[in-house]
């Protein structure tokens, strides 16, 4: 097959084109190449040859200039537009031959990623094989889910981040923004240094440009803490003491979701729709004094549900835009139904997607949540399971399975509008750690018949990171492994199985030295895992270091992955410090009597592993913040006009848990072991000899 011939010539294209012919010879480069643009071309078809020639001095060293013609005899890339029927919406067709290559786009959407082809095209050296690609989207939407609701990227990273959505030909921005954006009308939503609004409207005309539609996630209903946290919006809430919801029944409500929506909109200009959010409404009908308990009592959850998505998508489409959701779905039977313009998006059944749809809704299929596991997310095939239970052992498929198969199978049933590839902030990852998901979500949502995604894996790995790039399938794994781990210590997984706590520091000397090794045998299982993770961990990290040393492609991705590494293995090497600690006190405790002066070594070494251990987890946790953040402002940003306002919220979302980055060490601070230190020390100071 031409693909599986492709692949052999060392080419990765990603999304793979539907159809493919390679003939025989290549098209040479040299130092130059004109791209040619057809007489009639738009401004857009201008910025694509632009963008096109800089891509090609940037990433190959070809020297590019856009002209009218090209000289005789001179290598050319010839764009222009061929609107009709051999040519599907988003569609190009690309034919490389010796002496030209020519792309025809349906739209100017087609044309340039018809572009986005050509530069994964490339030989080893500066030729692209002849051949013929065919090529058009299975999905009319390809939209990624961006979550800042914890963090906020600086605006250089969020255009960076267009740029990589755009190569791989992504075409829709779910922007849940939150606080990060100074709404003008109610300024104290808006978290210190929020983009503005002429700094959205830049950015939303930035992304057009490359054909991606930012679509502003303003969360309604539920999610909505970043606003009820306001002691002058409290008298909104539908329980009193907790800001997660808004009251259904409150006018105040609807004039306040309204104004933010509005500014939503008129921040992002051209965009064809706006996200409503309203997932996760735990308390929806619990409010007694409002009357809320009532009303869902005659009409029932979903019937309030409606009453509330039926106003707002109202309201929306009153200012020109189409309304998406997360919640107010169709479901059949009900005589509570959401209005028929909603676009509904949290579904990946395509039985029922097919249902919907057939029922006149417009739906998206969901992507299944990968998990909210902290530092890195289970891509391959993992066992979820916990040292502190029996009972949950089970395969998952991994996220880069589920994300392929779910959006695959709905583009094959022609069963949606579009897909969406969530990126729930709740665990405070990098936004990088999701970009695996998101191209994977790219490249099935154009085409439904990509190849199986364990083929899939290596392909991507060898496009974004490059031909120089070694061992990331297993790299992939252990940085999951070792998430695994930091996750289900100290049970960071409280959300899910529900204690707090579970480790504690060995046991302080009494007098006399009297002591036993009671954690070790507590914790026998935990140093067991332990011991064999710090070997896991080590190898992830000579694999980071050995690819920057190869000056592979995103070598950003691997600093950030550099970090979280550094960070699990700061935390097993806790777990293992701990258990040589009570060691050391144990081997004082056997000399008392017999040898004090040895007995007073050990304390001394006891004293040094924990003053060792703090140094490097500041120091861990230092390079971390540092690297993150040359791409985000600091976590909980302040200013002395306006400080950050924290407020913990019911959902304990892992990466809310701090206002600032110590989210990611607050266990490990909650251990005391600084408190432990100095009681060492005084120990030490008064122990007689």
């Amino acid at each position: 097959m031409a693909k599986d011939k492709l692949q052999k010539l060392g080419i990765t294209l990603i999304p793979e084109p539907q159809e493919i012919r390679i003939d025989g010879g290549v098209f040479g480069f040299g130092a130059s190449v004109a791209i040619v643009l057809s007489d009639d071309a738009s401004d857009q078809d201008r910025f694509t040859g632009g963008e096109l020639a800089s891509a090609l001095k940037a990433e190959q060293g070809i020297e590019a200039t856009v002209s009218a013609q090209a000289a005789v005899g001179k290598p050319a890339i010839h764009l222009s537009r061929r609107e009709g029927a051999d040519l599907k919406a988003e569609g190009y067709r690309l034919t490389v031959k010796p002496d030209a290559i020519t792309l025809e786009g349906n739209d100017a959407a087609g044309l340039f990623w018809g572009t986005q082809t050509i530069l994964q095209a490339f030989l080893k050296g500066k030729e692209i094989p002849c051949m013929t690609i065919e090529d058009f989207p299975d999905i009319v939407y390809r939209a990624i889910h961006y979550d800042t609701k914890h963090h906020q990227g600086t605006y250089e990273y969020v255009e960076e981040f267009i740029r990589t959505l755009a190569r791989y030909k992504a075409n829709a921005l779910v922007w849940e923004w939150e606080d990060k954006f100074a709404y003008e009308r109610h300024p104290e939503v808006g978290a210190p240094g929020a983009f503005t609004k002429a700094q959205m409207q830049s950015l939303t005309a930035f992304a057009r440009q490359y054909h991606v539609q930012i679509v502003p996630l303003v969360q309604g209903l539920g999610h909505v803490s970043y606003i009820l946290k306001h002691e002058q919006h409290r008298h909104l809430r539908e329980i009193p003491d907790s800001a997660w919801e808004f009251c259904p029944l409150n006018d105040g409500s609807y004039d306040l979701l309204f104004d933010l929506w509005d500014e939503a909109m008129e921040a992002t200009p051209g965009s064809e729709l706006l996200h409503i959010g309203s997932d996760e409404t735990y308390e929806l009908g619990q409010g007694e004094a409002c009357g809320c308990r009532q009303k869902m009592e005659e009409i029932g959850k979903n019937g309030l549900m409606q009453m509330f998505v039926h106003k707002c998508v109202a309201h929306v489409e009153s200012r020109g835009r189409r309304a998406m959701c997360w919640g107010g779905n169709y479901q059949p039977g009900s005589e509570h139904q959401p209005p028929k313009k909603m676009i509904f998006v949290d579904s990946s059944n395509v039985e029922y997607l097919k249902e919907s749809q057939e029922a006149g809704y417009g739906v998206f299929v969901y992507a299944p949540n990968p998990g909210i596991a902290p530092l890195f997310l289970p891509y391959l095939p993992w066992v979820q399971h916990s040292i502190w239970r029996d009972d949950t052992r089970r395969v998952r498929k991994g996220s880069f399975r589920d994300t392929a198969d779910s959006i695959a199978n709905a583009g094959k049933a022609n069963a949606v509008l579009g897909s969406i590839t969530t990126s729930w902030d709740d665990s405070g990852l990098h936004n990088q750690a999701w970009m695996p998901r998101f191209i994977c979500a790219a490249e099935y949502s154009w085409s439904a018949n990509a190849p199986d995604v364990d083929v899939w894996i290596d392909r991507y790995m060898r496009e974004y990171f490059g031909s120089n790039a070694r061992n990331m399938r297993e790299l992939f794994q252990l940085l999951q492994e070792g998430a695994q781990f930091y996750y289900d210590t100290f049970q960071r997984r409280v959300w899910h199985w529900g204690d707090v706590g579970k480790i504690h520091l060995p046991d302080f000397p009494r007098q006399e030295l009297e002591y036993n090794e009671f954690w070790r045998r507590r914790y026998a299982q935990l140093l067991h895992k332990a011991e064999s993770e710090s070997q896991r961990i080590a190898r992830a990290i000579w694999i980071i270091d050995d690819n920057l040393s190869r000056e592979v492609k995103h070598q950003y991705d691997l600093e950030i992955f550099r970090t979280c590494a550094e960070l699990m293995r700061h935390n097993v090497d806790l777990m293992l410090t701990l258990g040589e600690l009570e060691q050391e006190i144990s081997a004082a405790s056997g000399l008392h009597f017999s040898d004090r002066k040895e007995a007073l070594k050990h304390l001394e070494r006891a004293r040094a592993m924990i003053e060792k251990h703090l140094a490097d987890r500041e120091a861990v946790f230092e390079n971390l913040v540092e690297v993150w953040e040359r791409t985000r402002l600091p976590k909980g940003y302040s200013t002395p006009e306006k400080p950050f306002a924290f407020a913990p919220d019911r959902a304990r979302h892992f990466a809310n848990r701090t206002p600032d980055m110590r989210y990611l060490i607050m266990d490990e601070e909650l251990l005391d072991l600084e408190g432990y230190l100095e009681r060492l020390k005084a120990y030490i100071a008064n122990y007689v000899i």
